[in-house]
């Protein structure tokens, strides 16, 4: 199975994606607690298929700029500050809140919030980003996407890859916002690590900010 990952573009790119978003929706699904486990345990999973397959991604590294620092802010502002100004498609879970499982200031509760928080902020934007931006957004211009620049810009994509993205999450206006302003900076510096690195100021900052706030409706 690994050497199949490892030859195939398309599998390297996706089934690292896959993985993650399929143990997503079994969070959850022995009891409250399991969510916490499986978060922890789909985190480990997808560090470790990163790992493995960085050699065959090229394009998968972190370039902090300064681009890449105020679109992950902004984006942090755009999704708070449009909360409660646009209709929910999908009514939210909002489950993941271990005090509430385990009891404020248990030492258990802030384990699985530092998980989630480092989940969030450095295991899902490389894994996101290297599915939307250099696979799904590329395949979209031509199936040997390959072939394709990671700057190029083509507005179908662009669109269809913005909505896609924002679509998969509850908050799904900011998520396309979001979609946009991290193709955007892929399209402007013509590599992916700015974008990753938004990513993450992004889902740190917001992660931050859940929990000092104690919003586990976000989550």
């Amino acid at each position: 199975m690994l050497n199949r990952l490892r030859s195939s573009p398309v599998l390297a790119r996706v089934v690292p994606f896959a993985a993650f978003a399929l143990l997503t929706i079994l969070q959850g699904r022995w009891g409250d607690a399991s969510q916490y486990w499986v978060y922890s345990l789909k985190v480990l999973i997808g560090a470790g298929l990163l790992w493995l397959l960085r050699p065959y991604i090229r394009e998968l590294e972190w370039k902090l700029s300064w681009e890449a620092a105020v679109a992950g802010t902004a984006v942090f502002l755009i999704w708070i500050g449009l909360e409660g100004h646009y209709r929910i498609i999908f009514a939210r879970p909002g489950t993941y809140n271990p005090e509430r499982t385990y009891g404020s200031g248990s030492p258990i509760a802030f384990a699985f919030l530092a998980v989630r928080l480092l989940g969030s902020s450095v295991i899902v934007p490389p894994l996101e980003e290297i599915f939307y931006r250099s696979f799904l957004y590329r395949y979209l211009i031509k199936p040997d996407f390959l072939k394709i620049p990671l700057g190029r810009f083509e507005w179908k994509a662009f669109l269809i890859t913005g909505v896609v993205f924002g679509i998969g999450h509850y908050e799904w206006l900011p998520g396309i916002l979001c979609g946009f302003a991290y193709q955007g900076l892929v399209c402007r510096k013509k590599r992916m690590g700015d974008a990753i690195s938004a990513h993450a100021v992004t889902n740190l900052l917001l992660g931050s900010w859940i929990i000092a706030h104690k919003a586990y409706f976000f989550w």
